[in-house]
């Protein structure tokens, strides 16, 4: 195993290179899934010269199995609903809409936190870069993409400094696109690319949010 990035701000240059074909449009804006892709999506924007924001994602949990998700909802009102496993467990439409009541107000307790009274950025008909700081699975990514979504978008790229080589097939047709920076042959889990993978605190969202705008 070989440390491919000296820290996040190192990944998100190096991902910002990958991704020169973007930069300048008016079109594009980069999202960031926090906490740990947004040091990464700050330096990909910065590069860029493009908008960027927070695709902060809240599973949707079925009622007495919360681990297993029916959907999410995303910050600029996306929303992702699994109908087969909504009908497969048999959640009503109460149910359903009492739980993305509760979802929805921790994901605007967490843009408050994060944003403050700032809106969130459209994405409709935009050129929209989601950004992590790493896939494993694909299962984060993926519940965000899909959310995505349903704000109509113009076109998903989904970015990563690391992955592993099966990635795209884990990220699938959730991204129009998808652009990974290194893939080794022997990924085990994000942070062991990194030579700091320190847990990024909300203060670091919020000034690299607010520098950024």
């Amino acid at each position: 195993m070989v440390v491919q990035f000296t820290d996040r701000a190192s990944a998100g240059r190096a991902l910002a290179d990958r991704l020169q074909a973007y930069a300048g449009r008016s079109d594009v804006v980069v999202l960031a899934l926090p906490r740990g892709g947004v040091p990464v999506a700050a330096e990909v924007a910065r590069a860029l010269d493009a908008q960027l924001d927070l695709l902060i994602v809240r599973k949707l949990g079925v009622p007495r199995q919360p681990e297993l998700a029916m959907g999410a909802i995303a910050s600029g009102g996306a929303l992702h609903i699994d109908p087969q496993i909504v009908a497969a467990y048999g959640v009503s439409a109460r149910q359903l809409d009492e739980i993305i009541a509760v979802e929805s107000l921790e994901l605007i307790r967490r843009h408050a936190l994060y944003c403050g009274k700032r809106g969130s950025v459209s994405v409709e008909d935009r050129t929209v870069i989601v950004v992590d700081d790493g896939v494993a699975t694909g299962a984060s990514m993926n519940v965000a993409l899909k959310a995505l979504r349903g704000a109509k978008p113009a076109w998903i790229v989904a970015a990563v400094p690391v992955a592993p080589p099966q990635a795209q097939e884990l990220i699938g047709t959730a991204a129009d696109e998808f652009v990974c920076v290194a893939s080794p042959p022997d990924f085990r889990s994000v942070g062991q690319y990194y030579g700091d993978f320190g847990q990024t605190s909300d203060e670091e969202v919020r000034d690299l949010l607010a520098r950024s705008h």
